[in-house]
């Protein structure tokens, strides 16, 4: 019987919220970028995401993307079709994964929240 320990259930939350935050920063680019002619939209691949551990990012300052390079997120141009400008970003589309990210983020953060408040009510009874 495999047994999950404290610290993979933390990982697993922190790579679901950092996935979330990334995905979320693609979608505000695309829709930053929604009326420039020839723009690619950009998303957030899934699969490529689970099977890459790294990524090399360029950070103008330390705490800029802060942890996002750890966890191998992979970011390429969205499928769609382009308007007669050459743009790809479709509205519909952008808000809809940027509503997923958030319910993704504050599910992951609610149980993280709840991880914590078993490890503060143990240590609270421990007295």
């Amino acid at each position: 019987m495999n047994e999950i320990s404290e610290s993979a259930v933390v990982a697993a939350l922190r790579r679901q919220m950092t996935v979330a935050v990334a995905r979320q920063v693609a979608a505000a680019g695309n829709l930053a970028n929604v009326d420039t002619p020839g723009y690619r939209a950009q998303e957030v691949t899934f699969e490529e995401t689970l099977g890459r551990r790294t990524t090399a990012l360029a950070a103008t300052h330390p705490r800029h993307a802060a942890g996002l390079g750890a966890s191998g997120i992979t970011v390429q141009d969205a499928p769609g079709a382009a308007r007669r400008d050459g743009n790809t970003v479709q509205l519909d589309r952008e808000l809809l994964t940027m509503g997923r990210a958030a319910g993704d983020f504050a599910a992951a953060q609610t149980a993280l929240a709840a991880k914590f408040r078993l490890v503060r009510y143990a240590i609270n009874e421990g007295r």
